[in-house]
């Protein structure tokens, strides 16, 4: 299970990075319609937010430390936080639909978001190969006791 867990949180940092090329597509694609922003809003409406359930249910499948298993729900508080910006930055428009500095402003933390999302999973695979593989081969472990109180 701590394979699968390290696979399905892999294909979620992948699923992250690609996000980034969806989103880089819809902005470029000339004229830009109701469709360019499809492939984002598909990966990130459902690819992403299955990924990230199934890395929460490996992480417990896996007997992670319940502070990682913490740590993989995270993610999902961060999905939700993004389709929130997104609602309100596409939301957050005037009379001619045309963006708001409100809007952008907002659109702009949406990136930021997808940013922090994306070193929230850098962090779980690198906890989640820790798992797999505990300590190097050849590696002294080395005991440090803690100071008598006084």
């Amino acid at each position: 299970m701590r394979k699968a867990f390290v696979v399905v949180t892999t294909l979620l940092l992948i699923a992250f990075a690609v996000q980034f090329v969806f989103a880089a597509v819809g902005a470029f694609t000339k004229p830009a319609g109701d469709g360019a922003y499809a492939l984002h809003s598909v990966n990130g409406m459902a690819v992403i937010p299955v990924l990230t359930l199934l890395t929460i249910l490996f992480a417990a499948l896996a007997k992670a430390p319940g502070r990682l298993i913490g740590l993989t729900t995270l993610p999902l508080g961060l999905v939700v936080v993004q389709a929130l910006t997104a609602m309100l930055a596409n939301g957050s428009t005037d009379a001619a639909s045309a963006s708001t500095p409100f809007g952008l402003t907002i659109a702009g933390l949406h990136a930021v978001n997808g940013i922090i999302a994306v070193h929230v999973v850098v962090g779980i695979l690198r906890a989640a190969r820790t798992l797999v593989d505990p300590a190097p081969a050849g590696a002294t472990q080395v005991t440090v006791r803690e100071a008598e109180p006084a």
